[in-house]
């Protein structure tokens, strides 16, 4: 578990779809670029679970850069409580699925050090600098007016009844 209703995990088999119902499930958020595995859609379409797909190639080439509109992207989808519970994988949950929790661990205001702590933990001895990089890099505030709008959205500020009235004195 990454926080109250967002998962993370490889690529689930066959076998771990009874876990997965059990989680009741809205959303999944497959990070690789390759076409999810036919069974796997199967599965999400009788449960009615939502996929979204950022196609993010995996790389070990430290000079490949993340493309930060995918996990932007990723980010909007597990920030957005409506997609709650949701599942973040790659294949193996690893490098693509590190690099969005890590990023997702800044909105969360945690230092730096955690994040990386974090991240290593769940890439097992294989980190990849380029991915710590993208994570050290990555700016928060591009972030702020997706932020925004979820707030106003869930707080009913958008709507006119509930809007401010200064009183101009």
């Amino acid at each position: 578990m990454v926080d109250a209703g967002v998962y993370r995990s490889g690529f689930p088999d066959p076998a771990n779809f009874g876990f997965l119902r059990s989680l009741g499930l809205r959303s999944v958020v497959y990070l690789c670029p390759e076409p999810y595995r036919e069974e796997n859609a199967a599965f999400l379409k009788a449960e009615g679970i939502r996929l979204f797909q950022f196609g993010i190639e995996g790389n070990k080439d430290p000079h490949m850069s993340i493309p930060v509109d995918a996990i932007m992207g990723a980010l909007r989808v597990i920030l957005d409580v409506r997609n709650h519970p949701v599942l973040i994988h790659c294949k193996r949950g690893k490098h693509r699925t590190g690099c969005l929790v890590g990023c997702f661990r800044k909105l969360q205001n945690w230092c730096l050090s955690s994040v990386f702590e974090e991240y290593h933990r769940y890439a097992a001895g294989k980190s990849r600098l380029a991915d710590l990089s993208f994570i050290e890099s990555f700016d928060v505030t591009c972030m702020r007016d997706c932020l925004l709008r979820l707030i106003y959205h869930y707080h009913g500020c958008l709507q006119k009844s509930k809007r401010l009235v200064y009183n101009e004195r």
